[in-house]
């Protein structure tokens, strides 16, 4: 007991010896610091002091380091690559038992700053780092008389998202930052939010709002998970939830095409008969063409999916397409032929009784320049429109040079000869107005099913601009 008691005193008078050797150490500095009383502090501070040791007194207590996120800038959202390029103001601060001090012996100093190379800083990652953004390198930390530890400092975050183009230009993107400690578990380093989470959702102070990204919100969570059911480890999780400011790509992208597509329609106004419908949409076709090599660079491009504007440009393309084939059928109905055959009558009927009936389209007369007692199997049921718009002198001509004829003397040869060649003539004559008759049928029929097709193909148009202007402004007011 005695040599117990004997060697507590001894370990005390050394130890004491020591300290005051230190204090005095401190306090006899001379020269340039002989006032200093940070470099006193940095000096006490530094005496011992174990920067590879977790700094707690109780190995069993864990050290909550907690941290914040404030969105600075979206600096590139690159879609081929999924990446994410953002610059964020990070912050966490921890407590350091072995930096703690009394501010009385320091000039009431309550707060110094000290290089982050000389203490103990947790090791607190982003899991999406995918590349080394250019940050700024801070050296320096703040550190109080607590032995609370602050580290602010910026950061470019290259990190990996799934980025959905499905819905651009009118896309919202949610990406996550994930801080956790790499080798820690919770017995050791635990995380914690410096703020309420909804002090974290709204804050938008440090943001720059002049980009094409905007932001909406970031959401915290935290969560702790184990990977061998044995070991936990913390981890928080930010979502920055940006969307995109759709004018650029809305005046660049979808007017453009939508004058293309108006004046499509407005081509459907050319008459069908004449060939310059078809070569007006054939140089609509080829426009369309140039646009879209011009605007293939600025859609976003991934692996995975298709945005929903692409698809828009394929089909509005189609539709040009199918418009023109439709023009250049209608063109080859209506074309005047010689041997072309005469209209059915199941099409009649359909056609040009049914179809106009139902579908409420105005039925085209066109003037005929054969005499129905000349060719009775022409269709001609308004007679009085037939007479105002044939000449009398060529509906008589033929009948009165053949009633002449007949009645003088065709016994001479010479007679003979002239009545064969008049018969030749108006027979002739009777083909080329059954001809031209059957030419006109065609071409009666021809605008019924132009108008038919015009009706059916503008629907088509107005039904796909409405529900893609649905889709478009349901996502642009979520």
């Amino acid at each position: 007991m005695k040599c117990s008691a004997l060697w507590t005193a001894l370990c005390v008078c050394v130890y004491g010896a020591v300290v005051t050797c230190s204090v005095k150490k401190l306090s006899n500095n001379t020269g340039r610091f002989a006032n200093a009383t940070l470099v006193r502090l940095n000096e006490f501070l530094s005496a011992g002091y174990k920067k590879g040791v977790r700094p707690v007194r109780d190995w069993r207590q864990s050290t909550t380091v907690a941290i914040d996120l404030m969105v600075y800038a979206i600096l590139n959202v690159d879609e081929k690559n999924q990446v994410l390029t953002t610059y964020v103001w990070y912050r966490q601060q921890w407590t350091d038992e072995f930096l703690a001090w009394d501010p009385e012996e320091f000039d009431e100093v309550k707060q110094i700053s000290i290089p982050t190379a000389n203490i103990w800083v947790p090791d607190i990652l982003i899991n999406e780092f995918v590349d080394v953004g250019k940050s700024p390198e801070i050296p320096y930390v703040y550190v109080g008389n607590t032995g609370l530890v602050r580290n602010y400092k910026p950061i470019q975050v290259v990190t990996a998202c799934s980025l959905n183009i499905y819905n651009f230009p009118y896309d919202v993107q949610k990406c996550s930052l994930t801080f956790q400690s790499w080798l820690h578990t919770t017995k050791d380093i635990n995380i914690t939010l410096m703020r309420t989470p909804e002090e974290v959702m709204n804050d938008k102070s440090v943001f720059m709002n002049q980009g094409e990204w905007e932001l909406l919100h970031v959401l915290s969570t935290y969560k702790d998970f184990s990977v061998d059911n044995d070991d936990y480890y913390a981890e928080m999780k930010f979502h920055v939830v940006i969307r995109r400011r759709p004018l650029f790509y809305t005046v660049n992208l979808l007017l453009p095409s939508v004058f293309l597509m108006v004046m499509d329609i407005v081509g459907f106004y050319l008459p069908p008969d004449s060939g310059e419908r078809v070569s007006f949409k054939i140089t609509l076709l080829l426009g369309y063409s140039v646009f879209l090599i011009i605007v293939s660079d600025t859609l976003p491009a991934t692996a995975i999916g298709t945005p929903l504007i692409g698809v828009y440009f394929v089909v509005c393309m189609a539709l040009l397409v199918i418009s023109l084939t439709e023009s250049v059928l209608i063109v080859r109905l209506v074309h005047k032929q010689d041997l072309q055959s005469r209209v059915p009558q199941w099409v009649k009927h359909l056609v040009l009784e049914k179809a106009t009936v139902l579908f409420c389209i105005r039925n085209k007369k066109v003037c005929s320049v054969t005499d129905p007692s000349l060719s009775p199997t022409l269709n001609v049921t308004d007679q009085s429109y037939l007479s105002n718009c044939c000449h009398p002198l060529h509906r008589d001509s033929g009948r009165n040079l053949g009633l002449g004829l007949s009645t003088r003397d065709s016994g001479s040869p010479v007679m003979d000869g002239i009545l064969r060649e008049i018969t030749t003539i108006r027979q002739f004559l009777e083909k080329k107005d059954e001809s031209r008759e059957i030419a006109k049928e065609w071409l009666q029929v021809g605008y019924v099913l132009d108008v038919l097709l015009f009706r059916v193909y503008l629907l088509t148009v107005l039904a796909y601009s409405i529900t893609l202007g649905s889709l478009w402004s349901v996502w642009q007011n979520v």
